[in-house]
């Protein structure tokens, strides 16, 4: 015979706790896609197909979408559903990838004597929101743990993207990143080079996540 526990207060209040701060995020998050998007109007090449086929704007957008129903039932139950935390592994996975590649691209860009404006709407969408992604998913209570079955669903997203990315950039001529840009890259063994760690860094960081579910002692276990 098994006996139900409560929640103790404590952890109680700490879930609320999250449950506003991924609110406040989502909130943050929304304010960010829209200033980004006015940053840019003020581009020539500004197009508004463009900007909505970037990796970083979709999986910024899922991620608001996400925190938003992650806060809502952080005040409703004591743990996320298996789904919910599915849903968070994989926004997260994508919103830290972002951040990486943004970082890589801009440390580098002097080397090419290259100058990459970083405006405050880009540093929360790369940088200061994938942080607090990683801290939730850290500290945040109410974390059940993720069937290791569910970690190939994180490339159906890029494969998906990126193979839509490179049909459309041959017909209207434009890439979203240089390294997908046949133009920019020496050859398709560069091309594969890039793709492929990337590919290999987005597995990484999701099984990494879906690994702290499984070894956190006070998490409510889930089977799988």
């Amino acid at each position: 015979m098994r006996l139900k526990t409560r929640p103790s207060s404590g952890r109680t209040r700490s879930r609320i706790a999250f449950g506003v701060a991924r609110a406040v995020v989502a909130i943050v998050g929304i304010v960010a896609l829209v200033g980004d998007f006015q940053y840019i109007l003020g581009f020539s090449s500004f197009s508004t197909v463009n900007y909505f086929t970037y990796f970083t704007n979709q999986s910024n957008a899922a991620g608001v979408v996400v925190l938003t129903i992650g806060a809502w039932l952080s005040f409703r139950r004591p743990t996320d559903p298996g789904w919910l935390m599915t849903a968070r592994m994989l926004t997260a996975t994508f919103t830290i990838i972002s951040g990486i590649v943004f970082g890589l691209i801009v440390s580098q860009a002097g080397d090419y004597n290259y100058r990459i404006v970083v405006p405050w709407s880009s540093q929360l969408l790369h940088f200061w929101i994938p942080s607090y992604v990683i801290v939730d998913w850290v500290v945040a209570p109410g974390r059940t743990r993720i069937p290791w079955r569910r970690l190939w669903l994180v490339l159906i997203y890029p494969l998906v993207w990126g193979g839509f990315t490179m049909i459309r950039g041959s017909i209207v001529g434009w890439y979203p990143y240089f390294f997908l840009d046949p133009g920019q890259v020496s050859g398709p063994l560069e091309f594969a080079a890039y793709s492929g760690a990337i590919l290999l860094v987005i597995v990484g960081l999701a099984a990494g996540l879906i690994a702290l579910t499984r070894r956190r002692a006070h998490d409510a276990p889930r089977k799988g």
